[in-house]
Parts: C-alpha cells; structure tokens; sequence
C-alpha cells in the first residue's frame, strides 16, 4: 500500500457482488466525511489498484460513479480531483410520468438479462468488421454528443453493433425488435429536458460506452460483461428514483 493511500484505511474488496459498487461506496464516503477534500486528489488508478486488490476495469468504472455524482472530475496528466462533498447525480429529465418511467424500467430489465452476456460474447467473437462497426459507433455516439443531440439513434446502433457481434442471430433480432425506443431517452417528452443535465448524464454515458469498447476489443470478456452490467444497472437505478418522488 503507497503512502498516498494508507492514511485512507481502505478495504480491499469481498468477491461478491458488483466490485466496482464496493469500491465506489467506499471512496464516496471518504469524499462525503470529508476525508479526501474538495480541491484534493484521489490516489492514482495503480495505487487504487493496489490498495483494492482489484483491476483497472472496477476502478474506472468505480470512478464513472463518482463522476456521475458529480463528486470529481478526472483530467489526462492532472488526475482525478475531489470537485464536491455532496452528491448532485445528473437526471436528463426534471420530471417522468409514472406509465413512461414503468416501461423504461421493464425495457431495462430485459436489456440487462440480455447485454451483458452478449458483450461477453462480443469480447470472445468480434471479427474485424465487428470491431470497424463498434468503434464507428462509438464515435457517431461521442459526435452526436458534441453536436448536442440526445443521441437516442446513436446510442441504439452502439449497443446493437454489439448484440451483431455475438455472430448470434437471436441476440441480433431481439435488439432489432427493440429498435431506437429501447433507448430510455427516446420515451422522454423535450419539455422535461433539462439540458445541461442531460449533457452531464451523456457525458457519463458516453464514457461507459468507452469502457465497454475497450473491454470488447481487448477480448476480456469478464469486464465486458462487467462493464455492460454496471452501465445498463446504473441507468435502471436513475429511473427507479423518478418512482420515490
């Protein structure tokens, strides 16, 4: 354990449940006791490593958490910086009806029994046309997202390439059936947008979709599956709060 993590008493994860909940849970706390303070640095991804017995993989997607708290920020060459000590999660809409949120919420119980088996699959047996259509994706996604669109189509072709890239044609025409609508932002009325939020929740998205490729294209099947989970488990968790209001 580095000097820069023992004064944190940090407790390397259990191996049940999602690893990267663990470790998230446990650097917000600090952030939220005031341990790690606003204008102060976390420990580096190696030293998180480290100290958590786990991959870089839980870590980043640990910190996606902690981002889409809007707890820190992460710069290339800085570092990953304490921006505040209390939880502000981005929600794209201000308000949902109760019917729209109930089938969001079914349509994401499909997707994550289904998606993060067919990232799996994906990592095991993308071809290089699988690999050209998933990363072209990906980058029509992260255009989009700079042209300020809601990305409803791009974020569909994205996670289709992948379902294609099973080489199961089952898992392919399940994600057609679903088409764009599938996407939860696409059952979202504009008048409840609030845009700066749902530029923050994007931003959270497109990086979970960075983490994904980089998964699949590694061939690492244990994180693609991972990946996919916490990202599809993550938007299930936002959706589920317009239900306690």
């Amino acid at each position: 354990m580095s000097a820069e993590t023992a004064g944190l008493k940090l407790n390397r994860v259990a191996r049940q449940g999602s690893l990267s909940a663990h470790v998230a849970d446990q650097l917000e706390a600090l952030i939220l006791e005031g341990k790690v303070k606003v204008g102060e640095k976390l420990p580096t991804e190696s030293q998180l490593c480290d100290s958590f017995g786990v991959s870089r993989t839980v870590i980043r997607e640990a910190m996606t958490h902690l981002k889409s708290l809007g707890l820190v920020a992460t710069r290339r060459g800085v570092g990953t910086t304490v921006l505040r000590a209390e939880a502000v999660e981005a929600r794209p809409a201000e308000r949902i009806s109760s019917t729209t949120v109930e089938d969001i919420l079914h349509v994401l119980e499909l997707r994550l029994a289904m998606e993060p088996a067919a990232a799996e699959l994906a990592a095991l047996r993308h071809d290089a046309e699988d690999r050209r259509r998933i990363e072209a994706t990906h980058a029509a996604f992260v255009q989009a997202h700079a042209e300020q669109s809601l990305a409803r189509v791009e974020d569909y072709e994205f996670h289709h390439a992948i379902a294609r890239a099973t080489h199961n044609p089952v898992f392919d025409q399940l994600y057609e059936q679903l088409s764009p609508s599938g996407i939860p932002r696409a059952k979202l009325l504009s008048i409840d947008i609030n845009p700066a939020a749902a530029a923050r929740y994007l931003e959270r998205v497109q990086e979970e979709h960075a983490y994904i490729l980089e998964a699949i294209l590694a061939r690492d099947a244990e994180a693609a599956r991972e990946t996919m989970f916490q990202h599809l488990n993550r938007s299930r968790n936002l959706y589920l709060q317009y239900q306690e209001n």
